[in-house]
């Protein structure tokens, strides 16, 4: 039981680098994160003022939002998900290995434990 226990653990760890170093999953992840990236930058802050500001302080404001959303936020978020969708990966690799480790326990349970019990 410990082998196998040991071959679905190796099993887990491979896979799991092959789902964030594979360029086949590196090329799916990155269509997958520019949409996520462009959902969320769409989705941008709209501030409301209590007061209505001037126009010059309008203006200034307006400058640093739009800097922040087209040059500071793209990478950061992009950065995220990238971080998001691996998590996702190993995540569904480690429901397998626990599908997985439950099967073995369950196929390995002593049939004449259970008789024995039963009478």
């Amino acid at each position: 039981m410990k082998t196998k226990f040991k071959n679905l653990l190796h099993q887990y760890k491979v896979e799991a680098f092959k789902s964030s170093h594979s360029n086949d999953k590196i090329a799916e992840h990155s269509e997958e994160i520019g949409k996520f990236t462009e959902d969320v930058l769409n989705q941008a802050h709209h501030y409301q003022f209590h007061k209505n500001p001037d126009k010059d302080r309008l203006e200034i404001i307006n400058m640093i939002k739009n800097f922040t959303n087209e040059a500071l936020l793209p990478p950061v978020i992009e950065k995220i998900m990238h971080r998001v969708i691996n998590l996702e990966c190993q995540h569904r690799e480690m429901v397998k290995l626990v599908d997985n480790l439950l099967e073995v326990l369950s196929e390995d349970e002593d049939p004449g434990r259970r008789d024995s019990e039963a009478g």
